[in-house]
């Protein structure tokens, strides 16, 4: 988080969590909430930080049924290990978000995480039945699920989800599964320019095909390549491999391919390095007709880069760029340009991640949204005196 503590605390069950937070607020401790630490840059620094509550002892399977595809776990399990019990009935949780082996479930609720499948089976929102939240005070509150009544009228789910900490501690997930896809299919135009992958979004969308994935991955010369995932039964992925074949979606100089596993495993791995690698790691929203312009704004910032990376999700308009300052003084006017512009057409960019020396200058959100007076009210509601990861979020909530 780049922030000091005098102490760390490691509960191993959610009544110690109970206990812990209850003597803390005694104490007036501001704390600092960490799972596996994957996401530890996202948002800005705390304020200050008497002591840190790492989850990663939590670690239990509390509840599940295969025949509802229901599964409820404690926060600090972590997602590989989810996978691997869903495996051994059929299932799987649709999140594909990065370091699966060390992100936690409780810090993927807390960061909204997500991967390229959200075009299919959602982000950890949709995913997300009930939640148990240990309040500030140490008190409990549990929402969805079961629950007959959400805590004082709140979706408890909904309100907790990318709230990076700031409202509880998340202490126990009740998830939704899906069965796992029967056959999994990777196509790639390789050597598309951004506009041509837009005509490729918008004919696959004409199609009505539903692949799970699509993503554009900038290549050495500044293009694009082009990987669309077919996922679940195989008689139905075949079908739509072929259709997607016969769309004729390659301008003259691309090339479609069909991939073999190991090349496919290793797209979808280069893919996901954007999110993973890199000192600066940011995130942009935009229209996913937009890319075009988005490629424009970021240009200038990803010349000031090395190991410059940029992907986008074509379908839903989100990319991550990821790059090594050359100096650190010279992406502070590409990156407010770039910020500027994106504000400007009704998106966003975002810092993921940033090097210490750049974190005083880089506002992880940029200008609050039009929501902000109700972010601002739910946090005097669940924090009152601010000691739950003080200023990391929106605004400095």
């Amino acid at each position: 988080m780049g922030v000091p503590a005098l102490e760390a605390y490691e509960p191993e069950s959610v009544p110690a969590c109970a206990e812990l937070l209850t003597r803390a607020a005694e104490r007036k401790l501001r704390l600092g909430i960490i799972g596996g630490g994957t996401a530890l840059g996202v948002g800005n620094p705390p304020e200050a930080l008497d002591a840190v509550v790492v989850t990663r002892r939590l670690d239990r399977m509390v509840e599940y049924a295969p025949e509802d595809q229901v599964i409820v776990v404690e926060a600090g399990l972590t997602l590989a290990r989810l996978q691997a019990l869903a495996r051994q009935h059929g299932q799987w949780l649709g999140v594909d978000a990065p370091l699966a082996s060390n992100a936690t479930l409780g810090g993927l609720v807390a960061v909204g995480a997500f991967g390229p499948r959200r075009a299919r089976y959602g982000s950890i929102r949709e995913l997300l039945l009930g939640v148990t939240l240990v309040r500030a005070d140490g008190a409990l509150a549990r929402g969805g699920g079961k629950v007959v009544k959400n805590v004082a009228g709140f979706d408890l789910p909904k309100v907790v989800t990318g709230s990076l900490g700031t409202l509880g501690l998340i202490a126990e997930v009740t998830l939704r599964l899906h069965p796992l896809p029967e056959a999994s299919v990777t196509l790639r135009l390789s050597k598309l320019s951004a506009p041509a992958v837009v005509q490729a979004m918008l004919a696959l969308r004409a199609a009505q095909l539903e692949p799970s994935s699509v993503v554009a991955l900038r290549d050495a010369d500044g293009g694009f390549e082009l990987g669309v995932r077919l996922e679940g039964f195989s008689a139905g992925v075949e079908r739509d491999a072929r259709r997607l074949a016969e769309l004729q979606l390659a301008p003259a100089g691309s090339v479609l391919e069909r991939l073999e596993p190991e090349p496919a495993a290793s797209f979808w791995q280069r893919a996901e390095s954007p999110r993973t690698a890199c000192s600066l790691r940011l995130r942009v929203h935009a229209l996913p007709s937009q890319l075009p312009e988005v490629q424009a704004w970021l240009a200038p910032l990803l010349g000031r880069l090395e190991g410059a990376r940029f992907v986008w999700y074509a379908t839903l308009g989100i990319g991550f760029v990821a790059g090594d300052p050359e100096a650190h003084a010279e992406v502070l006017e590409p990156f407010a340009s770039a910020r500027a512009a994106a504000v400007a057409a009704g998106g966003a960019l975002l810092v993921d991640a940033a090097p210490h020396a750049l974190r005083p200058e880089l506002d992880a959100w940029g200008p609050v949204p039009s929501a902000f007076a109700i972010m601002r009210e739910l946090k005097q509601r669940f924090d009152p005196e601010r000691r739950l990861n003080p200023g990391r979020f929106v605004g400095g909530l």
